[in-house]
Parts: C-alpha cells; sequence; structure tokens
C-alpha cells in the first residue's frame, strides 16, 4: 500500500480548531465548549482548540466503538495486523512532522519527540507481529476422544486515559494491543498535549481502520475521563497517570467490576557503588534526572551514593546540570525543554521549599528561570539537593520536575535498604563492575525494571513495563504482557466420543 500525506483538513474546521473522533466522523463537543492547547516554550504559540467534551460525547463515542466491535473482533487477528503495519510505515515518513508538532505542544527536545514517535513506530512492527502469534494451549483431556485448548477472546470496548509526557507512545502502548487483539477503543488523551493523539489515530486511520474502532473525546479528567471509567458499555480501563488519580479509576473500575490496568507514579533510585565508572555514572544521572525535563515517572529523581565517592560525584554532576542549555526544544543546542504547564512549574517550587525546610542542601538551580530566552514559557533550572536523608520528603514524593536528590550510603545492603524505602517501586538502576553486587541488585531492588550501569530510563517496547506499590496494580504494558490485559481466556472443549461423558467422574474407561 502506498502511504499518503497527513490528512489533517480531514479532522479540522479550521487550520487550528479540531474535532472529537467518534464512528468516523469528526464532530465538535455537544456542548460546543472548547479549550486552547498553547506552546509550553512559547504560550503566545497557539498549537490548536480542542473540544472539551462531557459525558455526552463520551457515551456517543462508546456508542460508536460497541457497535464497530462487532465487526472488528470477527477481522482475523492477521489482518487486524496489517492494519498496525502500515501504520508503523506510515508514521516513519511522517516522524519529523510529527515529533516538531510534539515538541510545540509538550516541550521536550526534538530528539526526545522524534524518540517518543519511534516508539510507536516499534510498538507497531512488534504488535503487527502478533497477529500471528496470540498462542493459546492444547493440553490432553482426561477423557477419551475429547479436545482441550484454550483461546485468547477480546474483551470488548476499552476506555483509556493517557498522560501528557509521552502523547504518542504511550498511546500506541494501549491501542496497537488493543487492536490486535479485537477490541475496540475510546481514548481520552491528555489536556495538556491531545494533537500528538489525534495524529496517531489518523495514522491509523489513514492506514485502514475502519470507523468507529477508535474514537477519541478531548477533554478534562472530571468531564470526560471519569463518565468514560463509569460507562456501562466500557468493557475494561487503561489508565496512565498520577498514583493519586489512579486510586479513584482504580476504585470506581473495582466496584464496577471492571478490568483496570494502572500505570502510575515513581521515585526511582540510581545506586551509584564505589567500583562504579563514574563519568558514566555521572553523564547516566544526568540524563535520568533531567530528560523530558524530569516529567517521566521513570526520571531519576533519587542518586544514592556511596561515601567514598559522594563528593566527587556531587562536584561532576552539579558542573554538568549548570552547563545544560535550557530552552525551546524546536532550538538547535537546547538539551532541556519547560515544564508542561504552570501548575508544575508550581510543584516544582513548592517542593525546593519543602526539601530546604527538611534541612536538605540546595547545590544549584531551585528556582524558575526567566530571562529573556525563557520569558514566554514554563522554565525550570536543573536542580540538585545533596545532604538529602532517606525520609525527607524530597526522598519520598514524585515532583514530576527537574529535582533531583542525592542521598549517601556505607554499604550495598544499605543502599538496597534505602532504595526500597519508598512507596512505589517503577525504576531503579546500579551502577558497578561487581558482577555479583549487580545480580544481587537484580534480585533485591524491589521495582518492575531493573538498570545495571544505565540510568533508571529508556524501557524498550518488547519488555513489560510497570512496577508494584504504588506504582501499579499488577499488570504491564509493552511485549506480549500487555496481550493478558486487552484478552480474556476461554477454555475450548470438544467432545468426539458420540456419549456422554462426565469430568471428574468417568473412569476414561
Amino acid at each position: 500500500m502506498k502511504a499518503s500525506k497527513p490528512k489533517a483538513s480531514s479532522s479540522t474546521t479550521t487550520k487550528h480548531n479540531y474535532l472529537n473522533l467518534i464512528g468516523g466522523h469528526w464532530q465538535p463537543a455537544a456542548g460546543g465548549a472548547t479549550f486552547k492547547n498553547r506552546n509550553p516554550a512559547d504560550t503566545s504559540d497557539l498549537v490548536g482548540t480542542f473540544p472539551a467534551s462531557t459525558v455526552k460525547d463520551v457515551d456517543a463515542a462508546v456508542r460508536a466503538a460497541r457497535e464497530a466491535f462487532k465487526t472488528w473482533r470477527l477481522t482475523p487477528a492477521p489482518k487486524r495486523a496489517e492494519i498496525l503495519y502500515r501504520t508503523g510505515t506510515l508514521l516513519a515518513e511522517r516522524k519529523e512532522e510529527y515529533a516538531r508538532l510534539m515538541t510545540r505542544e509538550m516541550g521536550k527536545v526534538l530528539d526526545e519527540t522524534r524518540g517518543d514517535v519511534q516508539e510507536a513506530i516499534d510498538t507497531a512492527f512488534y504488535m503487527a507481529g502478533e497477529g500471528r502469534r496470540m498462542f493459546g494451549q492444547t493440553t490432553p483431556s482426561e477423557l477419551q476422544s475429547k479436545f482441550a485448548m484454550s483461546v485468547r477472546m477480546p474483551v470488548g470496548v476499552i476506555g483509556m486515559i493517557a498522560p501528557w509526557n509521552f502523547p504518542m507512545a504511550i498511546p500506541s502502548w494501549k491501542l496497537f494491543p488493543a487492536l490486535v487483539c479485537g477490541n475496540a477503543c475510546v481514548i481520552k488523551p491528555a489536556e495538556d498535549t491531545p494533537l500528538s493523539t489525534l495524529n496517531l489515530v489518523q495514522t491509523l486511520m489513514d492506514a485502514g481502520l475502519p470507523p468507529g474502532v477508535v474514537n477519541i473525546v478531548f477533554g478534562f479528567g472530571p468531564e470526560a475521563g471519569a463518565p468514560l471509567v463509569e460507562h456501562p458499555g466500557v468493557d475494561a480501563v487503561s489508565f496512565t497517570g498520577s498514583s493519586e488519580v489512579g486510586r479513584m479509576v482504580g476504585q470506581t473500575a473495582a466496584g464496577l467490576f471492571k478490568p483496570c490496568s494502572l500505570e502510575m507514579g515513581g521515585k526511582n533510585a540510581m545506586i551509584v557503588m564505589d567500583d562504579a565508572d563514574l563519568n558514566l555514572a555521572v553523564e547516566g544521572a544526568l540524563w535520568g534526572a533531567f530528560g523530558t525535563t524530569g516529567q517521566r515517572c521513570t526520571a531519576t529523581s533519587r542518586i544514592l551514593l556511596h561515601k567514598k565517592i559522594a563528593g566527587k560525584f556531587t562536584r561532576e554532576l552539579v558542573k554538568a546540570a549548570e552547563k545544560l542549555r535550557v530552552g525551546n526544544g524546536l532550538n538547535d543546542g537546547v538539551q532541556m525543554g519547560p515544564q508542561v504547564n504552570q501548575q508544575q512549574v508550581e510543584t516544582s517550587e513548592r517542593y525546593i521549599k519543602i526539601a530546604r525546610e527538611d534541612g536538605a542542601t540546595l547545590e544549584t538551580g531551585g528556582k524558575r528561570l526567566t530571562g529573556k530566552a525563557h520569558a514566554n514559557g514554563y522554565f525550570f533550572a536543573p536542580t540538585i539537593f545533596s545532604g538529602v536523608k532517606s525520609k525527607m520528603r524530597i526522598a519520598q514524593e514524585e515532583v514530576f520536575g527537574p529535582v533531583v536528590a542525592l542521598l549517601e550510603f556505607k554499604s550495598f545492603e544499605e543502599a538496597v535498604e534505602i532504595a526500597n524505602g519508598i512507596s512505589y517501586g517503577l525504576s531503579t538502576s546500579i551502577y558497578t563492575r561487581d558482577v555479583n553486587r549487580a545480580y544481587r541488585a537484580m534480585r533485591d531492588l524491589e521495582a518492575g525494571i531493573t538498570y545495571v550501569n544505565a540510568p533508571t530510563i529508556g524501557a524498550e517496547v518488547h519488555l513489560p513495563f510497570g512496577g508494584v506499590r504504588k506504582t501499579g496494580n499488577g499488570h504491564r504494558e509493552g511485549g506480549t504482557t500487555a496481550l493478558d490485559f486487552y484478552t480474556t481466556w476461554k477454555a475450548v472443549y470438544v467432545d468426539y466420543s458420540e456419549r456422554l461423558q462426565r469430568a471428574q467422574i468417568d473412569t476414561g474407561e
């Protein structure tokens, strides 16, 4: 199939006015309300105006998805996979355009938004392969002339709530496995980054996805997200966001007996042992702490330093952080973009105050950037605290900004105890040349992800992604584990004995 160009005009009434997608049709919110999406690096730059959806729009989208599900579930999985493969090809062709639009609406630098699109490409190709690999099991029956097997079945209509920090990659983690399994979807993107999800779904449509199989409702959590979780026509919910909101989503879904996948916060620790390659560790810490402006659930927000190397490491990290070029992610040479909105800046400011009051030492940063290059955006300086104790709030609570806490330890055992001493459990890492110590860390660190000689960020699409405790509820995104949430198992028995056989009672004569 020859790739087509993006069809922006099909989803807009004017250049910057975008619409909900319901049943294959682009339409405004039923109530007519809208909200504006602006560039966090330059708030005078209007990215677009989007519908502020309510329960009526959610209801229409769910009904459209239920209707589309009737035929989509009967489409052979390899045929569904072919659409995903074409989607990956189209995304590759549109990568630069989509990355630039993402930088405008989310703020992170172009290298990172290109990576965001690339992750969607990788997920498309990976899940396309699963269209011929959704294996069940065959097993011997305890009775004669009887065949036993298990097969995967689609769940139905999936309600999806996506975050703003990876506005194309994370929706692809949700949509692509759900689609290849035969489900229909209604997705509510984050209000800070609606355009990237629209571009992803537009690409699916251009690749041949039938109308109504994926529907988009734009808007805010209470007005659009909550009705999506509560809707009786939604069979399961996939949520990525804060632990606080995730708790409410999980409680609501549980009360309605809906399967619910929660991927939430983190307070991730990077352990640097005294035998580590310090140059490599500093480089990893800089990327882990300040990549995506610290706005990752996997961000390296705690760095645990052996006392023998703590002083040298701190000096080198501070020096490197102060050299980071902060600015508009579209500009050449910029290494760190803005925070996504004013609320996130205020959160960073609040934790700076808390950390100081608790007795931590501010080594660098700690303030909003307000110079000429930063006057119209939500820029915050890369911030490092030393002298942090494990029970301080800055060491326990997620900031979701460019703020990192340095803690010291005397032994490997103490480092593991500190790393595990939080309410989250997403990502961990250790820098060491001792292979035995590395394997003990892999065994003992209580998290869904552990890296050796790398920071806490950098997950790949073919491995499980998720965590424990307040980070998640046991489900995983990525890899074949995603199929476990988007399918339900059915056991099938075929009795060809031509007589009544009773399991657990017949003797099998």
